[in-house]
């Protein structure tokens, strides 16, 4: 869709005002139609939305703010929800459905808000054992029955106890795993572009070198490796599609390779994100791949530390693995340009990102210390037996 900004107007800028003014975002708000402007009020409640929601922060309206505003008009009980193919049904209705049936102890996953397969199964689970017909739809009669039942599981989150006993049962060998790593933008889509005298650095070229890389070691030490794209692809992904292709393959772990760029080329360092909402909804084992992601590329390659961070993006929201994005270096900077450029420094991102594969299927209490693990003997400890 056509992105939205300051000064322009409407009746696409209307909708936008009048879901910001029911989300009590717009403290005055009045229908204009054609009219209705993209005023600085506007601006402010469309950055305070994408702030609270976890996306990025530009004040503008596009494809994945929409979709989020959208998703956020709806309240569990306003319409009827069923697993919908090939577009599923998407709101923060649907995540309270989520969210309640977690509490109840049914498996639907990620409260991300998706009425997915899922979804559907864990709903129709409940229907069964309520006595009602098992379709996996929410309508008056699951309605009322919900409501007239309480909370099961105590003791923690439901579904960050699933994710990690997985973890736990998959065992610290590497052999057999599925990752699948996404090659930031591609296509026509050169991400960031930086000239350097006759040489021209893109994004896209510097983060297809470090997943090649990281391909080549990862399967190298027996794990069954994905790209997203090759280093010429014809067209790009959008991030829903490599989270779908994630999903297709059954992936283990997904991981996306960015570089970043910002207007003021003293901004540098590296930053890890994984799927998180401002409301507490968080992939716990995403969480913590993002914090050895994060660690183990500051301690061998001295970036500077921009930390971890929760995120909704699509890219994030949609993988239903543990996923993350990293934002290895600036390359708008200078001093991170000239380390990117350098093949010895790439190299040590790709070790970083090994040792933080191999750390994520250590049980917790027999983890190991950051920047510790020495990855020209990874493959014998990855292919040792369980």
């Amino acid at each position: 869709m056509h992105s939205y900004g300051h000064g322009e107007h409407g009746p696409a800028v209307a909708e936008i005002r009048s879901i910001l003014a029911d989300l009590g975002l717009l403290t005055s708000f009045a229908n204009e139609g054609d009219r209705a402007e993209f005023d600085h009020p506007t601006e402010v409640a469309v950055r305070t939305f994408q702030q609270s929601r976890g996306l990025s922060v530009d004040g503008k309206v596009g494809d994945e703010t929409w979709s989020a505003l959208d998703a956020a008009r709806w309240r569990l009980g306003d319409r009827a929800l069923y697993h919908s193919m090939p577009a599923p049904i998407i709101g923060d209705d649907v995540r309270e459905l989520q969210e309640r049936l977690l509490e109840m102890g049914y498996d639907v996953g990620r409260a991300d808000g998706v009425y997915g397969e899922r979804t559907a199964r864990a709903l129709a689970r409940f229907q069964r054992e309520a006595g009602l017909g098992a379709d996996g739809a929410y309508g008056p009669q699951t309605m009322a029955a919900l409501r007239r039942l309480g909370r099961k599981v105590i003791g923690g989150n439901a579904q960050a106890l699933r994710e990690a006993e997985r973890f736990r049962h998959a065992g610290p060998t590497l052999v057999d795993k599925i990752i699948v790593i996404d090659p930031g933008h591609g296509g026509s889509d050169l991400g960031v572009v930086v000239p350097d005298g006759l040489l021209r650095w893109t994004e896209a070229d510097l983060t297809y070198d470090i997943a090649s890389r990281l391909e080549g070691r990862l399967a190298a030490a027996g794990m069954r490796v994905h790209l997203t794209r090759g280093p010429n692809p014809a067209a790009a992904m959008s991030d829903r599609d490599r989270a779908t292709l994630a999903n297709d393959l059954n992936a283990d772990l997904f991981l996306s390779i960015h570089l970043d760029g910002h207007a003021n080329p003293l901004a540098d360092g590296v930053a890890t994100y994984h799927y998180g909402t401002s409301d507490g909804v968080v992939s716990t084992v995403g969480e913590r791949l993002a914090g050895l992601v994060q660690r183990e590329i500051v301690m061998r390659t001295k970036l500077r530390n921009c930390h971890t961070h929760a995120k909704s993006w699509d890219l994030l929201r949609y993988t239903k693995m543990p996923a993350v994005r990293v934002e290895v270096a600036y390359l708008t900077s200078p001093a991170d340009r000239e380390r990117l450029v350098d093949a010895s420094f790439r190299e040590r991102v790709v070790e970083a990102m090994m040792a933080a594969v191999q750390r994520m299927y250590f049980p917790v209490e027999s983890d190991v210390p950051t920047g510790s693990i020495d990855v020209t003997s990874l493959r014998t400890l990855m292919r040792s037996p369980a």
